[in-house]
C-alpha cells in the first residue's frame, strides 16, 4: 500500500514538473471549468468518433486537428477544416453527430503517468458538427486555425476543405481520481481563459 501511495505521488509531481516547464498554467483539478477549457485551448488536435458510413453505423474515430481560437482568443467551442474526401466528413454530411476527445498526453504534461491515468487528464464533447456557413463564421475559423495549423492554408484547393464547429451538448472530463466531473455546458462557456493560459501562438 505504502509503495503504491509513493507511486502515485511521484506521478502527481512528475506532471506537476512538466507543466511547469511547458510554461502554461494548468488550473487546479478542483476547477473543472477552468481544466476543461485549458484543456481545449491548449490542444492541437484529438479524435472525432462519427457514426461511420463505410463500416455501416459502427462508430469510426480519426484524428484531425483542431483550434477554439486564435492565441489568445480562446471561445471554447472547438474548429475543424475537413475535407470530404476523409471518411470522417463524409459520416458528418449523413450523421452531424459526434465525438471529440483530446487527452492531456498530447500536450507532453503528463510527465511519465500513462495516458489512461486519471491524473492524465482527458476530455470528449459531443454534440453536432456543423458546417460553417456565414462569411464571418469562416473567417474567424479560418484565423484560428491557420494561427496555429500553418500547413492548412496550403492543403490542396480541389480536395474542397470546410470550415467546421462543434456545438457542443455534453461534457465528459476526467482530470483527477473519482470518475467523471460534473460540469454543464453553461459553466463550460462562462469561464475566461486568461491570456496566461493555452498556448502561445506568435
Amino acid at each position: 500500500m505504502a509503495l503504491r501511495h509513493w507511486h502515485w505521488a511521484f506521478g502527481c509531481a512528475l506532471v506537476l514538473l512538466v507543466v511547469s516547464i511547458h510554461g502554461s498554467r494548468r488550473p487546479d483539478p478542483s476547477e473543472s471549468a477552468a481544466f476543461a477549457r485549458w484543456l481545449v485551448a491548449s490542444g492541437l488536435w484529438g479524435v472525432v468518433s462519427t457514426v461511420s458510413i463505410h463500416l455501416k453505423g459502427v462508430p469510426f474515430g480519426n484524428i484531425v486537428s483542431f483550434s477554439d481560437g486564435p492565441a489568445f482568443n480562446s471561445t471554447g467551442t472547438p474548429y475543424f477544416y475537413l475535407t470530404e474526401l476523409d471518411p470522417t466528413a463524409r459520416d458528418l454530411a449523413a450523421d452531424e453527430r459526434c465525438s471529440f476527445t483530446i487527452s492531456e498526453a498530447s500536450l507532453g504534461t503528463c510527465g511519465k503517468a500513462d495516458a489512461e491515468s486519471p491524473i492524465c487528464s482527458k476530455i470528449t464533447l459531443s454534440g453536432k458538427m456543423v458546417k460553417l456557413v456565414s462569411d464571418d463564421e469562416k473567417r474567424f475559423a479560418a484565423s484560428a486555425l491557420f494561427s496555429k495549423h500553418h500547413e492548412m492554408p496550403n492543403w490542396p484547393k480541389s480536395h474542397n476543405f470546410y470550415f467546421y464547429k462543434l456545438e457542443i451538448l455534453d461534457i465528459f472530463l476526467i482530470d483527477f481520481f473519482g470518475g467523471p466531473k460534473p460540469l454543464t455546458i453553461e459553466d463550460y462557456y462562462a469561464h475566461v481563459v486568461h491570456k496566461s493560459n493555452g498556448r502561445n501562438y506568435q
